[in-house]
């Protein structure tokens, strides 16, 4: 990899989507959980929240640099939610296990 900018992260397509599809699911998880979002109201925050990128994409995955957990809990509680809510900061045992 040169590293430029339109440059895939992810040059094997069938790994992007494992992973935008574990991305997907943990973050569902997390609006059930949490948020209390029915199944297809939190699949469908899943999908925007992590939309498919098209490999000639710059930055092709970036979302993916912090868990799902985080990107919910913004979307949930706002950006201060490790001081509002210091036992979200980390995700229970359950989330781990979704992987």
């Amino acid at each position: 990899m040169t590293g430029g900018p339109a440059e895939s992260l992810w040059p094997d397509e069938d790994e992007y989507v494992s992973y935008l599809r574990s991305e997907r699911r943990n973050f569902a998880w997390v609006m059930r959980r949490y948020g209390g979002m029915s199944l297809p109201e939190s699949w469908a925050a899943a999908l925007d929240a992590y939309p498919y990128e098209p490999a000639d994409k710059p930055y092709r995955g970036l979302e993916f640099h912090d868990l799902a957990w985080h990107w919910a809990m913004l979307t949930l509680h706002g950006t201060f939610y490790t001081r509002d809510h210091p036992e979200l900061a980390g995700p229970p045992d359950e989330y781990w296990d979704l992987r």
